[in-house]
């Protein structure tokens, strides 16, 4: 089983919402921090947000405000809300545990009009 699978990507026009999801499977993510990362074309992996095991979470300056890091407990998901996407947000969005050393295939997000 691969332990972490990114969905929900997609082309969005500039201004608009979307929502990333993250599965995860063999561990619970109540009980680790995750978070969100993100890699444009030529560029490095940046931090986008985490969130800790008692909920505090974290942001890029660069999406505070816009981005909101949640988890569903129930159904073992981490989700990214992203709200007034805007061009410089194109990238392939990845989802993370800390300290783990797996990574999924990534959701690409296009944010073009």
């Amino acid at each position: 089983q691969v332990p972490l699978v990114e969905s929900g990507g997609g082309l969005v026009q500039p201004g608009g919402s979307l929502r990333v999801s993250c599965a995860a499977s063999g561990f619970t993510v109540h009980n680790y921090a995750m978070a969100w990362y993100r890699q444009a074309p030529g560029k490095e992996r940046e931090l986008v947000a985490s969130i800790t095991s008692g909920g505090t979470t974290t942001y890029a300056e660069s999406v505070k405000g816009r981005f909101t890091i949640s988890r569903d407990n129930a159904k073992n998901l981490v989700y990214l809300q992203m709200n007034s996407l805007k061009p410089e947000d194109t990238a392939v969005y990845y989802c993370h545990r800390f300290h783990f050393g797996y990574w999924g295939q990534g959701t690409q997000v296009t944010v073009s009009s």
